[in-house]
């Protein structure tokens, strides 16, 4: 399955056929795999609860693969007989009516696997800029969920307000601004949390919000797990949690009419998700932009060369004097003229393959050398004498 081509969806959709295990979870249970995979810390990285093979995905694919299967699992525990698709669709549309701009060249078409693909690629915050988005890891919106709790409501209701999405995000701003305002030092981490959140809010609410106006706003069960959740991440910002800032959280559980026991389990599950994963997040990360950028660069090589491995090579094979260059490269270094022709012929390979015209962009060039690095593993073995299987 590649979440980044059209299609995605019917396939994961099959795929679920035959691997539903994970409806039958409380919802309890399947928040917290949710928070295990990530998807509620806006730092995806894996699929929540292994419902289809981690194929390698970007923190961008798991992000859309995950909100994905949140809403098939909220649909699930609902009694609804409208088609799965068809409802997730007509909340997108309901929510446009009040935003209008957010989907207006999307929902003009025909209800389909593609137009939910289209809106959720969209609802999805990812970079466009592919440098800044190998700098930054691919962060992604760390407002998301949000969508889940209005798709929720949307379900228990048949419709959902502008006022009620205004409430909830004013809520975990407000949460956000007053665990801020609690704490000695801003540091960088808060700075970018900041920054994430303010990115993910769509509703700008001009009335002050009070403390009191957030408990009492939120109501559901999986709302109030997610601005605890949303209050330890903000107090995560010296990487823990220390006793003043737990007791806080565990009087505001209280205010929310939540056991103590899910305030502690809440901070236990921040701590080991960013303890277990701090290389992979990139506020966290301790490496420097370069070594990122060149990291994050050659997953995202590895990968095309994985997805186009077939006809890449069928490619390759026609291109005869390619080959022997290639060939070659592998025994001795290449003359400047060697190199200028492999340049010139891949990237007339490249632009047969549409997976691949990220190279033909302006910047893209600069990872072609990691690209040629990365070909001879797709060669067969004879080609490289100095080749270790692993």
């Amino acid at each position: 399955m590649n979440p980044s081509a059209k299609g995605w969806i019917k396939k994961l959709l099959k795929e679920l056929a035959t691997n539903e295990s994970f409806l039958q979870l409380p919802l309890n249970e399947f928040y917290s795999a949710l928070k295990a995979s990530g998807f509620i810390y806006g730092s995806n990285i894996s699929v929540v609860q292994k419902c289809t093979a981690n194929e390698d995905f970007t923190h961008e694919e798991l992000c859309r693969i995950n909100l994905f299967l949140s809403f098939y699992f909220i649909y699930n525990k609902s009694n609804k007989t409208q088609p799965f698709l068809d409802s997730v669709i007509n909340f997108y549309n309901t929510i446009d009516n009040y935003k209008s701009s957010y989907f207006e060249d999307l929902l003009g078409k025909k209800k389909s696997e593609n137009l939910l693909e289209a809106i959720i690629h969209k609802r999805v915050y990812i970079d466009d800029n592919i440098i800044t988005k190998n700098f930054n890891y691919f962060i992604t919106n760390a407002l998301l969920f949000v969508d889940v709790l209005a798709y929720q409501k949307y379900l228990n209701s048949d419709t959902i307000t502008k006022s009620y999405l205004i409430e909830l995000e004013a809520a975990i701003e407000t949460i956000v601004l007053i665990v801020f305002d609690t704490k000695k030092d801003i540091t960088k981490y808060d700075e970018s949390l900041i920054k994430l959140l303010e990115s993910s809010i769509r509703y700008q609410n001009k009335d002050s919000v009070t403390y009191q106006d957030v408990i009492n706003s939120i109501h559901t069960e999986l709302a109030k797990y997610y601005i605890i959740d949303i209050a330890c991440m903000a107090y995560w910002s010296d990487k823990i949690i220390d006793t003043e800032e737990q007791k806080r959280l565990i009087s505001f559980g209280k205010d929310l009419k939540l056991h103590p026991q899910i305030i502690v389990q809440s901070i236990e599950d921040i701590n080991t998700f960013y303890n277990l994963n701090k290389d992979k997040i990139a506020l966290l990360s301790s490496k420097n932009m370069i070594q990122s950028f060149y990291e994050n660069s050659s997953n995202m090589v590895t990968k095309l060369i994985k997805r186009n491995s077939k006809r890449l090579l069928n490619e390759l094979r026609e291109s005869k004097e390619l080959m022997v260059l290639l060939t070659q490269s592998t025994k001795r270094a290449l003359t400047e003229d060697e190199q200028k022709k492999v340049q010139d012929q891949l990237l007339d390979i490249m632009k047969s393959i549409p997976s691949l015209a990220i190279f033909m962009l302006p910047g893209g060039a600069i990872l072609l050398p990691l690209f040629v690095k990365f070909i001879p593993k797709l060669l067969p073995s004879a080609f490289d004498e100095n080749r270790i299987e692993e």
